[in-house]
């Protein structure tokens, strides 16, 4: 399906173009500040629309590309190509979705420099929705790339004290796993003769080039994801970040090394990830289970959140390597979910910072009798992050054990325990933070949710419940792309057998 209005480009730049206009307005006044706020939040909310319109068009009986625009760049290499299927054009939705909440939680905590953290990440949102559409490789990689600079800039500006350190952790493992897949894609070009995605899902690839490429990819998708051991930089880039910097970094940027597995790894190297498909499973139950031990020990309420959302990815990665409908099924709904029960998290964490401007969980407790409504909202999210059935938590993180149950019953067993844990470390935190009596005179004139925090967080657990129990508007749209990648890798492994 070829789109005569290039919607794609459209919403993959709108929020330049916003981030230009921007440069324009001068801040030298509260005034100027406040537009510029309200331009973002336009541009933003103006994409998220747009974006609504191709989830309307969308044809679901199809695993073809649709939306496809397609123009000359650098001929013979790479040219601009753009498409979404089943499996990215949810991504964007995500993406689009999140980034007004994250304009509307930045509105009164980002008072320095506020034009230049809304252009930062107007261009973020830019290269995010980027990653998604893009059908050219190389095209890709840009955008992939690209995305660690705003990033960067977001957490080494508006973080924390330690905001330079994290920034520079976070810059440099993404850069050098990105390094080598660069390396991969030449290769692939060389050996292909082409950057087109849709030409590459169909190219066989010798059997031990195979192995080299699917390596190079694993080296940057599991930076990105992030997978254990390589996930050090993600509790450090969370707890520096700025609430909408986190809210974006485990709503959308981990998203994206699933996102490469599922668009590279498996279709183009089918026969090197069934020969990697136990070093995945092992890996990722690792994850499970560590990190949600270390979840227990933690003292900050973002850096516990984001050794779950590690542990929440595990889950992610053993679906997908699952390589049957069930576990992919599994992993995308997985990521969706974890996008919006994750972001919510973090903001609700943004929310008790604002008032007491610390993230330590002694810090508070009892919160319960001052802010009654922010305690059912954070009590909703702690289920959903548990994966209690009725939120969306528990659809995606049950089809994943489902899948890697077919695959291999031991790995199902062994991750079944990051669910004991999970509920240990998450009514660990809620009851420390909000049960108990109120005694620290510093949260006695604490209050409760404002009208623009309930804008923010009620869509999101609206969201929660109701993809929790109807989860159909989501399979409709990736069932036919899932099983399409389920057969064509299982049509691939059956002509080597």
């Amino acid at each position: 399906m070829t789109s005569d209005w290039p919607i794609l480009t459209t919403i993959t730049f709108a929020p330049l173009i916003g981030a230009m206009f921007l440069i324009l307005i001068p801040v030298d006044s509260e005034t100027a500040k406040r537009n510029v706020r309200n331009v973002t939040l336009f541009v933003t909310s103006f994409t998220f629309l747009l974006s609504l319109y191709i989830w309307l068009k969308f044809d679901n009986s199809s695993s073809d590309f649709q939306f496809v625009e397609r123009v000359g760049w650098i001929p013979g290499f790479m040219e601009y190509h753009m498409g979404v299927d089943g499996i990215s054009m949810l991504f964007v939705i995500l993406t689009t979705f999140l980034m007004p909440l994250c304009i509307l939680a930045s509105w009164k905590s980002i008072n320095t420099r506020v034009k230049e953290y809304m252009i930062a990440f107007l261009i973020l949102e830019t290269f995010m929705i980027g990653v998604f559409c893009a059908l050219d490789m190389m095209v890709f990689y840009i955008f992939f790339e690209a995305g660690l600079i705003p990033m960067f800039l977001i957490i080494g500006i508006w973080g924390g004290k330690r905001r330079v350190y994290a920034s520079f952790k976070f810059f440099l493992y993404t850069l050098i796993g990105s390094v080598l897949m660069l390396l991969a894609m030449m290769a692939m070009y060389w050996q292909a003769g082409t950057t087109s995605i849709p030409e590459l899902l169909v190219f066989d690839f010798p059997a031990e080039m195979q192995t080299w490429l699917w390596l190079a990819f694993f080296a940057s998708f599991a930076v990105k994801m992030p997978m254990w051991p390589v996930h050090t930089w993600l509790p450090d880039a969370h707890v520096e970040a700025p609430t909408a910097g986190s809210v974006i970094l485990a709503g959308v940027l981990l998203k994206m090394g699933g996102y490469g597995f599922l668009r590279f790894s498996i279709p183009m190297f089918p026969l090197a990830s069934m020969d990697f498909q136990n070093f995945v499973f092992i890996i990722s139950v690792i994850a499970i289970i560590y990190t949600s031990l270390v979840a227990l020990m933690q003292e900050d309420i973002k850096k516990l959140i984001a050794y779950s959302s590690v542990a929440h990815m595990g889950y992610v990665t053993m679906g997908i390597f699952a390589l049957n409908v069930n576990g992919i099924q599994g992993s995308i709904y997985q990521m969706l979910a974890h996008g919006l029960v994750s972001g919510a998290l973090f903001l609700c964490v943004g929310v008790i910072y604002d008032r007491m401007h610390t993230r330590e969980i002694s810090a508070y407790g009892g919160l319960v009798n001052r802010m009654p409504k922010f305690a059912v909202v954070f009590l909703i999210l702690t289920m959903a992050n548990v994966g209690l059935p009725g939120t969306a938590g528990f659809v995606g993180e049950f089809l994943t054990l489902l899948g890697a149950f077919q695959a291999n019953s031991w790995v199902a067993l062994f991750a079944t325990t990051g669910v004991i844990l999970s509920a240990g470390y998450a009514l660990w935190l809620y009851r420390r933070v909000v049960f108990g009596a109120l005694e620290k005179e510093s949260l006695k004139s604490i209050l409760d949710l404002s009208t623009r925090e309930k804008v923010i967080l009620y869509p999101l657990i609206v969201l929660i419940i109701f993809y929790g129990v109807y989860p159909m508007p989501v399979f409709d749209v990736t069932n036919a792309s899932v099983e399409a990648l389920v057969n064509n890798y299982q049509s691939a492994i059956a002509a080597v057998k």
